[in-house]
């Protein structure tokens, strides 16, 4: 067994994270410390956004890990957020900044996670865990300053269960349906000037969905019915929408039930991001896969193969649509070139595309906002050859 000691940076609880190939990596406790953290751990790339990335709802049961070596900096507002808690299980940096100073700030990232029943672990060398998880894969960990026997956590860290066959989306989606109302939000960004001339009724089916996806798709001037995970084609054709949006989620796309997505594929425009793209490639009779350690930053290079262009996009998924599962009718769009992965495809008849990555950002570039406008074009095209018909 290997352990990894920390330099003393703080008088905080010592903490330790334990693994279950069998390594240690010792620290100091930050946010609630009577809390423990388990769940798959995995990294982030990204040197700011930890607010967004800490409440978005795809790193449910994962303990996020950040590479950038100083966190918590400009704290945290009731702004930034992408859900109305963390939900990611726990927290991984190098050094917790104790100090905080932005002017939006309303708490310490410390006082953030506390208010979550959260805890965080810091001054330990996220480098080398980094270098075991590339090397040996995301695994599964807990985070304790409760317990520091590192047998008793390392056992009880082999007993958690993997991500594989996990439908986690019924923990983060919404329990009944709502319509979305567009705030006034200081950040929000415009699309460009551009506005659906006529309002547009989106159907989003919540896998766990961030709010500046709506955001974005109100800003092109949408009507927006969320609906839970578990939602029937029959509850989808009833509201009539000019178009069905999948959103991004946690967990396994294979453990979900997508028979009301099946349903209605050949309806209407569907447009699909991250665990939607996968969820969207299951039922085009393509295959998933869970990958070794995943993408999750804000500034991985796309190859979109349509334009030629290169987009830097902002990542956050585990699972990926095999390439070579795609049927005959699926036209890959969009490549992430640190490995090949498929980043985005679309149907070569029909008017369903989706890309693995998040044009929302939040955080991250705007690069690929221009699928939204793409999804209002293709909901407008549909909806106009519907009444000229008529």
């Amino acid at each position: 067994m290997a352990t990894q000691s920390a330099q003393v940076t703080s008088v905080q609880a010592p903490a330790l994270l334990a693994l279950e190939n069998g390594m240690t990596f010792r620290g100091f406790a930050f946010g609630d410390e009577e809390a423990e953290s388990q769940g798959e751990v995995i990294f982030n790339t990204a040197m700011t956004g930890y607010q967004e990335a800490l409440t978005d709802p795809s790193y449910y049961g994962q303990i996020l890990t950040f590479t950038y070596p100083h966190i918590g900096n400009y704290g945290v507002n009731v702004y930034d957020t992408e859900s109305g808690k963390m939900q990611a299980e726990g927290l991984i940096v190098r050094e917790y900044s104790l100090v905080h100073s932005n002017w939006r700030a309303s708490h310490s990232l410390g006082e953030f996670l506390q208010m979550n029943h959260k805890i965080g672990i810091e001054g330990l060398d996220t480098r080398a865990l980094v270098r075991v998880l590339r090397s040996e894969g995301v695994m599964r960990g807990i985070i304790s300053a409760k317990e520091t026997n590192a047998d008793i956590l390392i056992d009880r860290a082999r007993t958690l269960p993997s991500m594989d066959g996990l439908d986690l989306t019924g923990f983060v989606t919404c329990k009944e349906p709502f319509l979305f109302q567009e705030t006034d939000e200081p950040y929000i960004l415009s699309a460009n000037g551009y506005r659906s001339p006529k309002k547009l009724r989106v159907a989003a089916i919540d896998y766990g969905i961030k709010k500046n996806i709506l955001r974005r798709l109100a800003s092109y001037g949408c009507e927006i019915m969320v609906f839970p995970s578990s939602v029937t084609s029959a509850e989808i054709r009833a509201y009539n929408p000019d178009g069905i949006f999948l959103s991004n989620g946690p967990g396994d796309p294979a453990a979900v039930n997508i028979d009301a997505v099946r349903e209605v594929l050949n309806e209407k425009p569907v447009f699909g991001i991250c665990l939607g793209h996968q969820i969207l490639g299951l039922a085009l009779k393509a295959d998933t896969y869970k990958m070794k350690f995943g993408h999750r930053g804000v500034n991985h290079p796309v190859k979109n193969l349509i334009t030629g262009v290169i987009e830097i996009t902002s990542q956050n998924h585990g699972f990926a649509v095999d390439a070579a599962s795609m049927p005959a009718d699926i036209e890959l769009t969009h490549v992430n070139l640190n490995d090949n992965t498929v980043s985005g495809f679309r149907h070569k008849t029909l008017p369903i595309f989706c890309v693995q990555y998040h044009p929302e950002a939040a955080p991250g570039t705007h690069d690929s906002d221009y699928l939204f406008r793409q999804f209002v074009e293709a909901m407008t095209e549909r909806k106009n050859a519907a009444v000229a018909v008529a």
